[in-house]
């Protein structure tokens, strides 16, 4: 029998950025109502969301479910919501600071023009130090700042402003699962697939 929670939320996509002392991290989860046949696919230096097998054909029914949701660039590790992880990680590729390369992708992409006009969430972590987070919606751009030691949130849905959170994990795939089912994302319901990158000197990446 399925264990009912108290104060079970929808939060759609939700990412969180920061670090612990054991590491820096960007942490990704699908959360799905409409398109839950969807999986995490680990690369050397990224995951992308995709559909399952026998599914594919779901792109063409919404173009924003398929996506690299993580990107390493250097020595940071990028997270999002959609096809501006790309804009994101290319522009610190060519040496724009994290906080202007989300501030100008997401000002630049915008919300998703679907029928819930679905904000674009973002996120950015330097190895061993500070963090970036933001979000787009049809009313509001917003980039803060997570210091070093800090841990965030924000989602698409509910949790639409970044919120201090306590995120425990020492490697990727424990970063993947924290942010999948435990700790305060336990209350968030429809989780699908989750993904993360956690390193100090070199990044890992993990998915489930």
């Amino acid at each position: 029998m399925k264990k009912i929670k108290v104060n079970e939320v929808y939060l759609g996509r939700i990412l969180a950025v920061g670090s612990t002392e054991s590491g820096s991290f960007v942490a990704y989860r699908v959360s799905s109502r409409s398109f839950p046949n969807r999986i995490a696919k680990t690369f050397y230096d990224r995951v992308s969301i995709v559909p399952t097998e026998g599914n594919e054909k779901d792109v063409f029914k919404n173009p924003y479910i398929a996506y690299n949701s993580i990107k390493i660039v250097k020595n940071v590790a990028v997270v999002s919501n959609g096809s501006h992880t790309d804009v994101i990680a290319d522009k610190i590729a060519s040496g724009m600071n994290i906080r202007d390369s989300i501030a100008l992708s997401l000002l630049s992409m915008d919300y998703e023009k679907d029928d819930f006009n679905t904000p674009r969430i973002a996120g950015a972590t330097i190895s061993g130090d500070d963090s970036y987070i933001g979000i787009v919606t049809r009313d509001d751009l917003i980039v803060e700042k997570v210091k070093k030691g800090k841990c965030a949130y924000i989602s698409t849905y509910e949790q639409t402003r970044p919120e201090t959170v306590d995120f425990r994990a020492t490697n990727a795939n424990e970063a993947a699962q924290f942010i999948m089912d435990q700790g305060k994302f336990e209350e968030f319901i429809n989780p699908v697939t989750s993904a993360a990158a956690f390193g100090l000197d070199k990044w890992e990446i993990s998915s489930i």
